[in-house]
């Protein structure tokens, strides 16, 4: 399944042909990435990356989670998908990482936003929940810029490298209060 966002945005459901896009992406921005991503410290070569993807692909259809590439002018651009999703209460989290020469083009916050047309109107989700460390005003800006609700802080919600906590500020969005995307 592929999500048109606008002519230079796309998400494709994530595949294995795409495993080496993400690792080599991984591999050469392990500095900037790991600061925010945990899992960087454990991809240690493509096989990693093929182990992750085979997994999501083998979830059963129960408890499947959607992950897209991000493409940005056909290029890898980085991951964005679902986490945490409840089906019984209509609710499921966003989480999403991008490139560090994609920066600053508001590809994440288009993507959010088709993301979430596509939970709300496709899925039936009801809430949608994005968590991002405190100290990561980057991807705060994100849920902020698209109108969520800033619920409060999960202290200590998050273990990053080196074994230390962090708080995670949780901010929501009801289909009722979406905008659609036009």
């Amino acid at each position: 399944m592929t999500l048109t966002v606008n002519a230079a945005i796309s998400l494709k459901e994530i595949d294995l042909s795409d495993a080496n896009d993400i690792f080599r992406t991984i591999d050469s921005q392990r500095e900037y990435l790991r600061k925010w991503l945990p899992f960087i410290d454990n991809t240690k070569e493509v096989t990693d990356t093929r182990r992750f993807i085979k997994a999501m692909m083998d979830t059963p259809e129960k408890t499947k989670e959607f992950t897209f590439v991000i493409h940005f002018e056909g290029e890898f651009a980085g991951l964005i998908g679902t986490k945490d999703t409840d089906k019984a209460n209509k609710r499921t989290e966003i989480g999403y990482w991008l490139s560090e020469k994609f920066q600053k083009r508001g590809i994440i916050t288009q993507s959010v936003l088709r993301l979430m047309q596509f939970l709300f109107d496709d899925l039936g989700m009801n809430r949608i929940q994005i968590k991002c460390a405190t100290g990561n005003f980057s991807s705060k800006k994100i849920p902020q810029r698209l109108g969520f609700c800033h619920e409060g802080i999960e202290h200590d919600g998050e273990l990053l490298i080196n074994d230390k906590f962090t708080d995670l500020d949780l901010f929501s969005m009801l289909k009722r209060d979406f905008k659609p995307y036009k």
